[in-house]
């Protein structure tokens, strides 16, 4: 992570806004299944700032914790950026995974070819891996939809 970047820890409430982080390039944790202190440790331990919309859990956590209000994602990244100096960068688009947040790398066609569906293999320009779960990624319909709602919310 560059140094000044800024990472996250969501709680078990925030899993889709962990995911738009995760879109927009962000190194975004989270652990539904970890209670809610070992969250919060773990997000100090790593200098995280810790996303919840739990009153209790933001009052015990810390100093780097934002309480967020909102219930839809989209409200929530407005919430964040108006607490913190949130900046998405397009070039970051698409880096993490989605799933698990580890960092993507390119892969040759032939690496993916057996991991994705013959039509993908056979027509997508690009191929990206996670080393941490193993899933594949390429361009297809989603990122398009994806790129111009993370445009919305962090460029607009």
């Amino acid at each position: 992570m560059p140094v000044g970047e800024l990472c996250f820890a969501c709680d078990a409430m925030l899993g889709r806004l962990a995911r738009w982080l995760r879109f927009a390039g962000f190194d975004t944790t989270f652990l539904p299944d970890v209670p809610d202190p070992a969250v919060a440790g773990r997000a100090r331990a790593e200098g995280r700032w810790l996303l919840t919309r739990d009153r209790r859990l933001a009052a015990s956590a810390g100093p780097r914790v934002v309480l967020l209000r909102a219930r839809t994602v989209g409200e929530q990244v407005a919430e964040l950026r108006a607490r913190l100096p949130v900046v998405a960068r397009p070039e970051r688009f698409f880096t993490r995974c989605s799933c698990c947040n580890g960092s993507l790398v390119e892969v040759p066609r032939e690496t993916a070819r057996d991991r994705v569906p013959p039509y993908v293999a056979a027509h997508a320009s690009r191929f990206f891996s996670c080393p941490g779960c193993g899933r594949f990624y390429w361009p297809g319909t989603h990122p398009k939809r994806i790129t111009r709602q993370l445009e919305a919310w962090f460029l607009l």
